[in-house]
């Protein structure tokens, strides 16, 4: 087969996802994988006295010579994919060949190596969140005082800091960081116990020797390093096939919200962030001026994606009739690999945007000057009331006060409510012009945003140990 761009191929083929993660699940590997799973199988059958020790020898000699044309001609015959590649490594061991696959059926190949499939490429998602993490710490810390106009309901709300905000995000990731350590821990594979799970199989070919099923599984499992499930069906419960969904859809979730954030500010109405954007880089075949957020709309859409998933392996796991079915086999062969091959992706473009993005200073600035003087009023209030005016008569002056000085900043002029409440007679029964200065200065009102944006930083030296 030639897989070229004269034909379709995914997008993750060549467009999103690393080589490291494409490697992981390739058909080479997989038939790689396949094999050692058979020779580990039959190292515990050498153990029992049933394979030779020049059968394993020759087994072990042709583990990693896959020859994918030769299986692919087999399987035109026999329409089974295991069965044909346990026929093309037979062919290539003339010694051994014979024993290959004794005992087992093909879910106690294909499930195992699923799993281990699945732990390589959970590991190399874990190494892609740490590197994104350090990345948010470093931004936390550089910016854990900067302050900043918040926005509840997308509008202006109070002040932050923008180490805070980006706490913010971090928090959700580290959570994510470990749900997929857990997630590693807690792989497991079917093991080896065939057609439906009884290891009938493996206690007839067994008996006569000293070995019993239990101990040719727990040996085959340890020279694979892979734990396994004490009970399975054909299958192994594809609960955990949901499980490992729904970890990567959270982290989805994540990073789909850092992105929408992004691209709100971005946008020339807030304008504090900007994506890197290389010197040639064209950002619209029509405007020539245009600096379009593509790599978080890139991100949003590849979560919303892979956000899909879990229900897949949700049918998947409520519809295993019995002791297994078929039917979800082919949707499987696309959503491990497509999952994580996004999961890859998004979180090495996050990673860039997060390590090269610009902040606009001038426009956090002016934002603040713009919106901050009515978060003030909070504090105004707050004032008036310890110096002795009532509660609902100060904000009802300041709510009037308020009104008046936003249709002066929609029509694009400075805010005049710092002058305005400053000028007020009623206001100043209470308070000095100098008090009602400090009060105004929203730069100050960020609470304890600075001292808890700095032990999220603190939080994820300690979880990636780094001290």
């Amino acid at each position: 087969m030639n897989f070229d761009h004269a034909t379709f191929i995914s997008p993750l083929t060549w467009r999103y996802g690393s080589d490291e993660m494409r490697a992981i699940w390739s058909e080479q590997n997989k038939r790689q994988t396949m094999r050692q799973v058979w020779v580990a199988l039959a190292t515990a059958q050498h153990g029992a006295g049933l394979v030779t020790t020049e059968q394993l020898a020759d087994l072990r000699d042709q583990m990693n010579n896959v020859d994918i044309g030769r299986a692919q001609a087999f399987e035109e015959v026999t329409r089974h994919d295991v069965m044909a590649e346990i026929r093309a490594y037979a062919e290539q061991c003339p010694v051994g060949g014979g024993i290959i696959h004794w005992g087992a059926t093909s879910a106690d190949i294909t499930d195992n190596v699923d799993v281990i499939r699945v732990r390589l490429a959970s590991n190399l998602l874990a190494k892609r969140l740490r590197e994104l993490l350090v990345v948010f710490k470093a931004q936390i810390l550089a910016t854990a005082t900067l302050p900043v106009m918040a926005y509840t309901h997308i509008q202006p709300a109070e002040p932050t800091t923008l180490g805070y905000r980006f706490a913010i995000y971090a928090q959700d990731l580290l959570e994510d960081y470990r749900r997929i350590t857990s997630l590693i821990s807690s792989l497991r594979g079917k093991g080896l116990k065939g057609a439906v799970g009884t290891q009938a199989g493996f206690q007839e070919i067994l008996d006569g020797t000293d070995m019993g099923p239990q101990e040719m599984e727990a040996i085959a499992m340890k020279a694979l390093d892979l734990p396994y499930y004490p009970v399975a069906s054909q299958t192994y419960t594809r609960q955990q096939d949901l499980h490992v969904q729904q970890v990567l859809a959270g982290l989805a979730a994540s990073l789909h919200k850092f992105a929408l954030d992004f691209r709100l500010l971005q946008s020339p109405s807030i304008g504090e962030w900007a994506e890197p954007f290389a010197k040639n880089q064209v950002g619209s075949s029509a405007m020539p001026f245009k600096r379009n957020p593509i790599s978080s709309e890139n991100i949003c859409s590849l979560a919303r994606y892979l956000a899909a998933m879990p229900a897949v392996a949700w049918d998947n796991a409520s519809q295993a009739v019995l002791e297994r079915s078929l039917d979800d086999s082919a949707n499987r062969r696309l959503m491990q690999p497509e999952s994580f091959l996004i999961a890859d992706e998004l979180l090495k473009r996050t990673t860039h945007i997060v390590s090269e993005m610009s902040i606009d200073k001038v426009a956090i600035q002016n934002n603040l000057a713009r919106y901050g003087p009515f978060a003030a009023t909070e504090r105004v209030l707050m004032a008036l009331v310890t110096s002795g005016a009532d509660r609902q008569e100060g904000h009802e002056w300041l709510r009037q006060l308020s009104l008046e000085a936003w249709q002066v900043v929609k029509s694009g002029a400075e805010n005049p409510l710092p002058q305005r409440i400053e000028d007020d007679e009623r206001i100043r029964r209470f308070l000095s012009a100098s008090h009602i200065k400090r009060l105004m200065d929203v730069s100050a009102y960020t609470g304890t945003a600075e001292t808890r944006a700095k032990g999220m930083a603190t939080d994820i030296s300690a979880v990636l140990g780094q001290g």
